[in-house]
């Protein structure tokens, strides 16, 4: 299988419009993360941006537990969007730390409620997809391929990163690595081709984004 099958091929189906808005959902979703790098608050704004246009994207590719973290990073970017205004003296910029034992079982908490609530979503797919009716629907996982239990799994590991992120943890990053790998080969599954390339750009990132965020914390230690 050769690029074009993996990347362009199926956007044979797609609409012009489809393209257009993953495209543009890309494109902010890469600037969010590099004010994340730089922890400038624009990070919430493109980020809002991206998310609320890949809630209607992965929507239409059934990927639901993707969908719902994207809905939960549109909340999460406005409550981190907040705590950033707050712990910054120029507004634009912030200062980070380690998190504490007690946010790391915060954070083991969060990781299961999120596997136990996407699984139960997943169940009620057919019901969902069915356009909201129990008619000829039958219930269960029955339905689920190995991509949409990986949905699951990084759903999981992408909603700890997020709040992670929102209380200014250098951990968040280790998170956003994990979950960005698992995605790449998820979305070319999906036909999601440009998606997959940023999610590879987004792991590049991250790893970019962990070493910065520890070599300031440890400058303002010293400091």
């Amino acid at each position: 299988m050769n690029f074009h099958d993996l990347f362009l091929k199926p956007y044979d189906s797609y609409e012009t419009y489809q393209i257009f808005l993953e495209a543009i959902a890309t494109i902010f979703g890469l600037l969010s993360v590099y004010f994340s790098i730089r922890k400038n608050i624009w990070v919430y704004p493109t980020g809002i941006i991206s998310t609320v246009l890949y809630v209607y994207i992965l929507f239409k590719f059934g990927l639901l537990g993707d969908m719902m973290i994207n809905f939960y990073y549109s909340v999460m970017s406005i409550y981190g969007w907040i705590l950033w205004s707050k712990s910054s003296e120029d507004h634009i910029h912030v200062e980070v730390s380690w998190a504490s034992k007690k946010e790391w079982f915060l954070s083991g908490i969060l990781f299961f409620l999120s596997l136990i609530l996407v699984t139960i979503v997943y169940y009620y797919k057919p019901f969902i997809d069915n356009h909201f009716s129990m008619i000829n629907v039958q219930l269960g996982l029955y339905h689920l391929d190995w991509a949409n239990w990986l949905d699951i799994f990084t759903t999981a590991i992408f909603l700890v990163g997020m709040w992670l992120m929102a209380k200014r943890k250098v951990e968040n990053w280790i998170f956003w690595i994990i979950g960005d790998l698992i995605c790449i080969p998820m979305m070319i599954y999906k036909g999601l081709g440009i998606t997959s390339l940023q999610y590879l750009a987004f792991t590049a990132m991250a790893i970019i984004g962990y070493f910065e965020w520890k070599k300031d914390h440890q400058t303002n230690q010293i400091n």
